[in-house]
């Protein structure tokens, strides 16, 4: 009998003395804050959170990180077998540099003066935050959403540095329907009265932009029929007094969804990350899918998720079909669900086992 033993965790910064961003300007000691789950001496797994996640995939007992259901001790992704790290995102607002941080020049907070940031960004400032930490070699780089278009951008970036890629719910670009959906959250924030161009206060916070925009994020994470499922039009009061009242339950959910969500992030960082997106593009100053994707011809297993909205499974299939014919070893699974896109957070019996066989190739 296997005795289940207790997995070292541990959290802590690195810090990097400058890096060059794509927009060409050059931040100096950039901070990321990391959680380092599993035997040091294992095999390296390099996870990529999603756009309002952070560092704690793996978290504790009293404090769950976000994918604790996939990692685990003696779960799919074995943390007694193999290392897992992940880091916040530049750009994040959870410890590593970003709109929350001291500028050094200034002594200042950045706020609305924070330069903007790309995907590439953000894997060049792991890459070379991994190095600090001797950790130069990768059994695998996994994410989803935000988190999988920084795998795809691994792959192309660091070829060499890493054996598989395994990416959920995202796709080579953002679409212009996802676009839309960002451009009306950005839209709701900046016009709150608060929002100062990124110069507000605790006392003066736009709270009401910010709950806004987190409510259209809602409403495309997941998909209409568990809405439809989960609520069947219960009413919550009475209807008909005001247009301010709360008459279905639908709307308490998302209006509680949104005030949460504005006591633990930030503001600008949302607003960054959702430029980072928008503008993520494998060909972007690079030349044609097929030769961009040719960088890595290693394993690659997507994900994909029924009714997801924003990164649709007949785009990450047409994905696994261009990445096949530039010579990768690709495997494509399609999950039924009714999560629509979060569904890489949830139901982990339905796809957990895939990643699992995918890291033992």
């Amino acid at each position: 009998m296997k005795v289940k033993q207790k997995t070292n965790i541990t959290t802590g910064t690195v810090t990097l003395p400058k890096i060059k961003l794509d927009s060409g300007v050059e931040l100096i000691n950039v901070t990321l804050a990391y959680e380092r789950a599993g035997p040091p001496n294992g095999e390296t797994i390099l996870v990529c959170h999603a756009l309002t996640g952070n560092q704690h995939t793996v978290g504790t007992e009293d404090q769950p990180g976000w994918w604790r259901g996939l990692i685990n001790d003696q779960s799919f992704i074995d943390i007694q077998t193999y290392e897992v790290i992940t880091f916040n995102v530049l750009g994040g607002c959870n410890g590593s540099t970003g709109p929350t941080s001291t500028n050094p020049l200034t002594r200042e907070t950045y706020k609305g003066d924070f330069p903007f940031i790309t995907i590439r960004d953000i894997v060049r400032a792991q890459q070379l935050a991994l190095q600090q930490l001797n950790i130069n070699k990768l059994k695998a780089v996994i994410g989803g959403s935000l988190g999988g278009m920084q795998a795809l951008e691994w792959a192309v970036m660091y070829p060499d540095l890493i054996d598989q890629v395994i990416v959920l719910a995202a796709t080579p670009s953002l679409s212009d329907y996802g676009i839309s959906y960002n451009a009306i959250a950005r839209k709701a924030i900046i016009d709150d009265p608060n929002w100062n161009g990124g110069n507000y206060t605790d006392q003066a916070f736009p709270e009401n932009g910010f709950a806004t925009a987190r409510m259209i994020g809602m409403i495309t994470y997941r998909s209409d029929g568990l809405f439809n499922q989960r609520f069947h039009r219960d009413q919550r009061d009475a209807w008909g007094k005001r247009h301010d009242e709360i008459a279905y339950q639908v709307e308490s959910y998302l209006l509680y969804q949104g005030e949460k969500f504005t006591k633990r992030f930030d503001p600008n960082s949302y607003l960054y990350l959702l430029k980072a997106m928008d503008h993520h593009d494998l060909e972007y100053r690079r030349g044609p899918l097929t030769e961009v994707l040719s960088r890595f011809k290693k394993n690659v297993q997507l994900i994909a998720f029924q009714g997801d909205l924003l990164y649709p499974p007949d785009e990450m299939k047409r994905l696994a079909n261009v990445w096949e014919k530039a010579g990768a070893n690709v495997q494509f699974q399609g999950i039924q669900t009714a999560f629509g896109h979060d569904g890489f957070l949830t139901e982990f019996e339905k796809w957990g086992e895939t990643i699992q066989k995918t890291l033992q190739k």
